[in-house]
């Protein structure tokens, strides 16, 4: 094919594909039909298509909430008497969206948040309750405001969360979910209350202190503190397992009360118990006074001293790699103990019916049978 031919049939290729190329990618006419409509929504609106809470706005009168839903404060909310919320619903969540609740009544009446009768499933988080209640520092509690931050009508509520509440200056209880079906309290606090401080099933991450009896009772409680000041027979952490928690008590209490105590600390400025135990797992246990440093059935590893004429530790059956020590009681009673070490200076440090590789640092010993030992 001579070169003319090569150029017309290049010619009409590129006339065809052109052809092709703007049938393909034909876009219409590219004239604007007008201005740009406005399509941008604002927050409210935003909002009311994505939240379907109900929002409470009272902030000076009592609020009941009797159906179920997920409610949530926009203010705070100050009440002059009674229950400032009731809630009469099961499946309710209220959310305190960090606001406070208070009253300001002069003799202390109804809950900042009440319970009313067998409710169940309810969430209560973020926020503060707080009143005008104080201890005079002797263990007597008077003021203005609740009775208590959170507590119950009737039988005890099934299938309860609080979280995230604290609650300050309340006559009696802080947060009363007694020990029923499913109560939980995680990571609140309470402070200066005149019986009760937390009161649940499952505790956890919470701290109840300067408490009129005791600060924290429940079945399971963990990674909490809890501090009774009053003058009677208070528990600092009294619960059916305590781990790592630190109690305190004063008088006939005891810091830390437990069927079983791991990594915990209980401290006693009376005639009780720095830490009470069936089983004691690696806990140490205070006396000032003429009581207990630590009191359990069975001691593990743990470590017991008395500053009074009490007891460093009595472990009832066994006392196993413990240390005992007391100023003017006995440093370490029981009937088996094995790898311990006892003091009690000018006094009896050790006493049990049977002692294998215990060593005694100073005093001296009461041991009827004797292995591995001077």
């Amino acid at each position: 094919m001579n070169m003319k031919l090569q150029l017309a049939a290049i010619a009409l290729a590129l006339t065809t594909l052109n052809s092709e190329l703007s049938t393909a990618f034909a876009q219409g006419s590219l004239t604007p039909p007008g201005a740009p409509a406005t399509t941008m929504r604002t927050l409210d609106q935003i909002y009311a298509r994505t939240d379907s809470r109900i929002p409470i706005t009272n902030s000076a009168s009592a609020v009941t909430i009797a159906a179920p839903g997920s409610y949530y404060l926009t203010t705070n909310l100050t009440v002059s008497s009674g229950d400032a919320i009731t809630i009469a619903a099961s499946g309710v969540t209220l959310d305190l969206n960090g606001y406070t609740i208070r009253s300001t009544t002069a003799f202390p009446t109804g809950s900042g948040i009440r319970l009313n009768f067998v409710q169940r499933n309810i969430t209560i988080a973020n926020g503060f309750i707080e009143s005008g209640v104080t201890n005079n520092g002797s263990g007597v509690y008077s003021g203005s405001g609740f009775v208590a931050g959170i507590s119950y009508s009737g039988n005890a509520p099934v299938n309860v969360l609080v979280s995230r509440v604290s609650v300050a200056g309340c006559l009696n209880y802080g947060i009363n979910l007694n020990t029923s079906d499913s109560t939980v309290v995680e990571s609140c606090t309470v402070r200066t209350v005149g019986s009760l401080g937390i009161f649940a099933s499952t505790i956890k991450q919470s701290s109840a202190t300067d408490c009129g009896s005791t600060a924290i009772r429940g079945d399971q409680v963990s990674d909490c503190r809890g501090e009774s000041s009053g003058n009677g027979n208070g528990d600092g952490v009294s619960a059916t397992t305590a781990l790592n928690c630190y109690g305190s008590s004063s008088s006939s209490g005891t810091g830390v009360y437990a069927q079983t105590a791991n990594n915990c600390y209980g401290h006693n400025t009376g005639n009780g118990y720095g830490v009470s135990a069936l089983t004691a797992q690696n806990c140490y246990g205070q006396n000032i006074g003429n009581g207990y440093g630590l009191y359990a059935t069975t001691a593990n590893h743990c470590i017991g001293v008395n500053f009074g004429s009490g007891y460093g530790i009595y472990a009832e059956k066994i006392a196993f790699g413990c240390n005992g020590e007391s100023d003017g009681g006995i440093g370490l009673n029981t009937y088996n103990a094995a790898f311990c070490t006892a003091s009690r200076p000018g006094g009896t440090a050790l006493l049990a019916i049977i002692a294998n590789g215990c060593i005694v640092t100073s005093g001296s010993s009461g041991i009827t049978y004797k292995y591995n030992m001077p």
